[in-house]
């Protein structure tokens, strides 16, 4: 700690992490490597993939080839600093290190809300303007949707990182949570957080709910379309082609929004820890997993590339 006048300001943080759980410390240890591991597997498998076969090169798979790349630094973010604390007597975080893990996690996190949304447009697109498909969802305008995302969420990272450390942190110092975020850090400063509060309520209401009420309004379009085609194969057809993502989206804003509500008074219980590795760690793993488990178009280049390596 360093001292200012009245004032001490802390250098580092210590991270509770699953500490207050030793019987298990070593079951978690393995299994949070484990999904650590095929998290950066199969999403590096699945960006290799699509940038290998032209038959992959279409607007859906240049986003969704954005979306593994945005879940590897997203997990990444998080991963291995909770790993490498997990059997070190004092979880010790710097300031910097801190700041640095909260700014990677908030830039993919806002990335990944903005590119569902992106992918949310792409699919309305599909759906409701098939013939005008190829001309709408061009090259210049996918790029454009993707940088756009990854700015916006830089603007929003940014904004907060200023935000949430010009504030005072003089003690305690002990995070009840395995990384730096938003609840925990404001209820360790000693200055009045009211008004950082209501800026971060502000950034998730145009981050969050406005991403999320996009998507809405997209696939109420969606379906409307979808009920206006007669035959069942057709619907039936029309919905495959869009339920891979409706699972993401669901998945991705149901737990952390419910993980952020149920943390808004900013403690941590042991629940809050554990739902908070759903979707900072599982949901990462289980993106490329649910694009690709039905997906023909996947299985097909898979085939294509052992034929290719086969030969």
């Amino acid at each position: 700690m360093i001292g200012g006048g009245n004032v001490t300001e802390i250098t580092y943080f210590i991270l509770l992490g699953f500490s207050d759980f030793p019987r298990i410390l070593a079951v978690l240890f393995v299994v949070f490597l484990l999904i650590y591991i095929v998290t950066l597997t199969w999403n590096l498998c699945l960006i290799i993939l699509i940038r290998m076969d032209s038959h992959l090169h279409t607007p859906m798979y240049f986003f969704l080839s954005n979306l593994s790349f945005i879940d590897i630094c997203y997990v990444t973010s998080i991963a291995p600093k909770m790993l490498s604390t997990f059997f070190q007597e004092q979880q010790t975080i710097t300031f910097v290190g801190c700041a640095v893990q909260f700014f990677v996690f908030s830039i993919m996190g806002l990335s990944e809300s903005c590119l569902l949304t992106a992918m949310a447009y792409d699919r309305y697109t599909a759906i409701c303007n098939p013939l005008l498909y190829s001309a709408i969802m061009s090259p210049s305008l996918c790029i454009r949707m993707v940088l756009g995302s990854y700015l916006a969420a830089l603007s929003g990272s940014i904004s907060e990182l200023c935000i949430v450390f010009q504030l005072h942190f003089c003690g305690p110092n002990v995070i009840k949570h395995f990384f730096c975020d938003t609840p925990q850090l404001l209820i360790l400063s000693c200055t009045d957080t009211f008004f950082v509060q209501l800026l971060v309520a502000i950034s998730t209401m145009l981050f969050g709910i406005v991403n999320a009420l996009i998507i809405m309004i997209s696939y109420g379009y969606i379906v409307m379309s979808i009920m206006k085609i007669t035959s069942a194969k057709g619907r039936s057809k029309a919905f495959n082609t869009c339920a891979s993502h409706l699972l993401a989206v669901s998945l991705f804003y149901t737990s952390s929004i419910s993980v952020y509500l149920s943390s808004s008074s900013g403690g941590s219980s042991s629940f809050d820890r554990f739902a908070s590795v759903f979707y900072t760690v599982v949901i990462p793993m289980l993106n490329p997993l649910i694009y690709s488990l039905r997906n023909k178009e996947i299985k097909d280049a898979v085939r294509r590339l052992q034929k290719r390596c086969s030969c």
